[in-house]
Protein backbone atom coordinates (compact mmCIF):
# COMPACT_ATOMS: atom_id res chain seq x y z
CA UNK A 1 0.00 0.00 0.00
CA UNK A 2 2.76 2.30 0.45
CA UNK A 3 4.23 1.47 -2.39
CA UNK A 4 0.92 2.39 -4.09
CA UNK A 5 1.07 5.61 -2.28
CA UNK A 6 4.47 6.31 -3.34
CA UNK A 7 3.75 5.73 -6.59
CA UNK A 8 1.16 8.16 -6.76
CA UNK A 9 3.01 11.14 -5.72
CA UNK A 10 5.47 10.20 -8.05
CA UNK A 11 2.94 10.62 -10.75
CA UNK A 12 1.17 13.21 -9.56
CA UNK A 13 4.80 15.02 -9.04
CA UNK A 14 5.70 13.83 -12.58
CA UNK A 15 2.31 15.68 -13.73
CA UNK A 16 3.40 18.99 -12.55
CA UNK A 17 7.13 19.00 -13.75
CA UNK A 18 5.48 18.04 -17.61
CA UNK A 19 3.28 20.90 -16.95
CA UNK A 20 6.14 23.19 -15.95
CA UNK A 21 7.92 22.39 -18.74
CA UNK A 22 5.11 22.67 -21.36
CA UNK A 23 4.60 26.32 -19.76
CA UNK A 24 8.34 27.36 -20.33
CA UNK A 25 7.88 25.59 -23.72
CA UNK A 26 5.33 27.79 -24.89
CA UNK A 27 7.30 30.88 -23.40
CA UNK A 28 10.13 30.07 -25.28
CA UNK A 29 8.22 29.92 -28.83
CA UNK A 30 6.60 33.01 -28.29
CA UNK A 31 9.92 34.84 -27.34
CA UNK A 32 11.35 33.50 -30.31
CA UNK A 33 7.93 34.36 -32.44
CA UNK A 34 8.52 38.12 -31.03
CA UNK A 35 11.96 38.30 -32.04
CA UNK A 36 11.40 36.82 -35.63
CA UNK A 37 9.13 40.06 -35.85
CA UNK A 38 11.95 42.14 -34.56
CA UNK A 39 14.49 40.73 -37.01
CA UNK A 40 12.14 41.10 -40.02
CA UNK A 41 11.12 45.03 -38.64
CA UNK A 42 14.85 46.00 -38.92
CA UNK A 43 15.68 43.83 -42.39
CA UNK A 44 12.98 46.49 -43.65
CA UNK A 45 14.88 49.70 -42.27
CA UNK A 46 17.82 48.13 -43.49
CA UNK A 47 16.19 47.39 -47.10
CA UNK A 48 14.23 51.02 -46.65
CA UNK A 49 18.12 53.04 -45.38
CA UNK A 50 19.70 51.01 -48.61
CA UNK A 51 17.23 52.02 -50.94
CA UNK A 52 19.27 54.73 -53.38
CA UNK A 53 15.91 56.54 -53.85
CA UNK A 54 15.70 57.10 -49.90
CA UNK A 55 19.46 57.79 -50.00
CA UNK A 56 19.12 60.37 -52.70
CA UNK A 57 15.93 61.96 -50.86
CA UNK A 58 17.99 62.30 -47.91
CA UNK A 59 20.74 63.95 -49.10
CA UNK A 60 18.87 66.52 -50.63
CA UNK A 61 17.34 66.90 -47.27
CA UNK A 62 20.30 67.20 -45.44
CA UNK A 63 21.31 69.46 -47.78
CA UNK A 64 18.74 71.96 -47.84
CA UNK A 65 19.06 71.87 -44.15
CA UNK A 66 22.85 72.82 -44.03
CA UNK A 67 22.24 75.60 -46.54
CA UNK A 68 20.26 76.95 -43.87
CA UNK A 69 22.27 76.20 -41.09
CA UNK A 70 25.95 78.41 -39.64
CA UNK A 71 29.27 76.44 -37.95
CA UNK A 72 30.19 78.83 -34.88
CA UNK A 73 33.44 78.47 -33.82
CA UNK A 74 35.30 79.01 -30.43
CA UNK A 75 32.66 78.85 -28.05
CA UNK A 76 32.85 79.20 -24.12
CA UNK A 77 32.68 76.10 -22.71
CA UNK A 78 30.11 77.55 -20.35
CA UNK A 79 27.43 78.74 -23.29
CA UNK A 80 23.92 77.12 -23.05
CA UNK A 81 22.12 76.94 -26.36
CA UNK A 82 19.49 79.49 -25.34
CA UNK A 83 22.43 82.15 -25.41
CA UNK A 84 23.80 81.11 -28.80
CA UNK A 85 20.05 81.20 -29.62
CA UNK A 86 19.68 84.39 -28.25
CA UNK A 87 23.00 85.88 -30.25
CA UNK A 88 21.97 85.00 -33.51
CA UNK A 89 18.13 86.22 -32.70
CA UNK A 90 18.63 89.30 -34.50
CA UNK A 91 19.73 87.67 -38.00
CA UNK A 92 16.42 85.03 -38.33
CA UNK A 93 14.26 82.85 -37.00
CA UNK A 94 16.49 80.16 -35.03
CA UNK A 95 15.40 76.81 -35.93
CA UNK A 96 17.94 74.56 -33.52
CA UNK A 97 20.99 75.32 -32.00
CA UNK A 98 23.31 72.32 -31.28
CA UNK A 99 26.43 72.41 -29.56
CA UNK A 100 28.62 69.55 -29.52
CA UNK A 101 29.87 67.61 -26.95
CA UNK A 102 32.42 64.41 -26.59
CA UNK A 103 31.57 61.08 -25.05
CA UNK A 104 31.49 62.43 -21.55
CA UNK A 105 29.59 65.28 -22.32
CA UNK A 106 31.78 68.34 -21.78
CA UNK A 107 31.51 70.50 -25.15
CA UNK A 108 33.89 70.42 -27.68
CA UNK A 109 33.82 74.14 -28.26
CA UNK A 110 31.75 74.65 -31.41
CA UNK A 111 27.95 74.93 -32.14
CA UNK A 112 25.65 74.65 -35.61
CA UNK A 113 22.92 77.27 -36.02
CA UNK A 114 19.76 76.09 -38.14
CA UNK A 115 17.20 79.00 -39.46
CA UNK A 116 13.88 78.56 -41.09
CA UNK A 117 15.27 81.28 -43.42
CA UNK A 118 18.40 80.26 -46.11
CA UNK A 119 18.64 84.27 -46.28
CA UNK A 120 19.22 84.29 -42.28
CA UNK A 121 22.96 82.52 -42.81
CA UNK A 122 24.20 85.66 -44.35
CA UNK A 123 22.82 87.90 -41.90
CA UNK A 124 24.54 85.32 -39.72
CA UNK A 125 27.90 85.24 -40.95
CA UNK A 126 28.31 89.39 -40.64
CA UNK A 127 28.56 88.10 -36.95
CA UNK A 128 31.79 86.82 -37.71
CA UNK A 129 34.53 88.10 -34.78
CA UNK A 130 31.20 89.48 -32.83
CA UNK A 131 31.52 88.42 -28.83
CA UNK A 132 29.71 85.47 -27.09
CA UNK A 133 31.03 85.38 -23.30
CA UNK A 134 34.10 87.01 -24.04
CA UNK A 135 35.45 84.79 -26.95
CA UNK A 136 35.41 85.86 -30.42
CA UNK A 137 33.13 83.79 -32.33
CA UNK A 138 34.08 82.19 -35.83
CA UNK A 139 31.12 81.97 -38.27
CA UNK A 140 30.85 80.50 -40.99
CA UNK A 141 28.65 79.08 -43.70
CA UNK A 142 27.95 75.35 -42.78
CA UNK A 143 29.57 72.86 -45.50
CA UNK A 144 27.93 69.50 -46.54
CA UNK A 145 29.54 66.11 -45.74
CA UNK A 146 29.79 64.26 -49.00
CA UNK A 147 29.56 60.27 -47.86
CA UNK A 148 32.80 58.39 -48.46
CA UNK A 149 34.52 61.68 -49.29
CA UNK A 150 37.18 61.25 -46.35
CA UNK A 151 40.77 63.33 -46.23
CA UNK A 152 43.69 60.92 -46.90
CA UNK A 153 46.67 61.93 -45.08
CA UNK A 154 50.05 59.49 -45.32
CA UNK A 155 51.45 58.15 -42.52
CA UNK A 156 54.55 59.99 -41.27
CA UNK A 157 55.88 59.77 -37.81
CA UNK A 158 57.05 63.27 -37.31
CA UNK A 159 54.93 65.93 -39.56
CA UNK A 160 58.07 68.64 -39.06
CA UNK A 161 60.49 65.91 -40.85
CA UNK A 162 58.78 64.99 -43.83
CA UNK A 163 58.09 62.15 -45.65
CA UNK A 164 60.66 58.85 -44.89
CA UNK A 165 60.72 55.55 -45.64
CA UNK A 166 59.17 52.97 -43.32
CA UNK A 167 62.21 50.50 -42.83
CA UNK A 168 62.27 48.92 -39.89
CA UNK A 169 65.27 49.51 -37.27
CA UNK A 170 67.87 47.00 -37.60
CA UNK A 171 70.13 46.41 -35.12
CA UNK A 172 74.05 45.55 -36.00
CA UNK A 173 74.65 42.28 -35.31
CA UNK A 174 75.45 40.54 -32.43
CA UNK A 175 79.38 39.17 -32.49
CA UNK A 176 80.38 35.90 -30.41
CA UNK A 177 83.26 35.23 -28.91
CA UNK A 178 85.02 32.69 -30.17
CA UNK A 179 86.01 31.56 -26.93
CA UNK A 180 82.65 30.96 -25.68
CA UNK A 181 80.36 33.36 -23.70
CA UNK A 182 82.54 35.01 -20.40
CA UNK A 183 85.51 32.80 -20.89
CA UNK A 184 89.15 34.71 -20.88
CA UNK A 185 90.75 31.99 -22.52
CA UNK A 186 92.54 34.46 -25.35
CA UNK A 187 92.96 37.65 -23.07
CA UNK A 188 96.09 36.33 -21.07
CA UNK A 189 96.76 40.03 -19.87
CA UNK A 190 93.13 39.81 -18.84
CA UNK A 191 93.69 37.10 -16.36
CA UNK A 192 97.05 38.01 -15.40
CA UNK A 193 95.71 40.96 -14.08
CA UNK A 194 92.73 39.49 -12.39
CA UNK A 195 94.85 36.94 -10.35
Amino acid sequence: MEGDVEMAAAEDGAAVELDDMKKRLKEMEDEAAALREMQAKVEQEIGAAQDPAAAAANQTNREEVDSRSVFVGNVDYSCTPEEVQQHFQSCGTVNRVTIRTNKYGQPKGYAYVEFLEPEAVEQAVLLNESELHGRQLKVSAKRTNVPGMKQFRPWRSNPYMGYRSRTPYMAAPFIYSPYGYGDMQGNEDLSDQIA
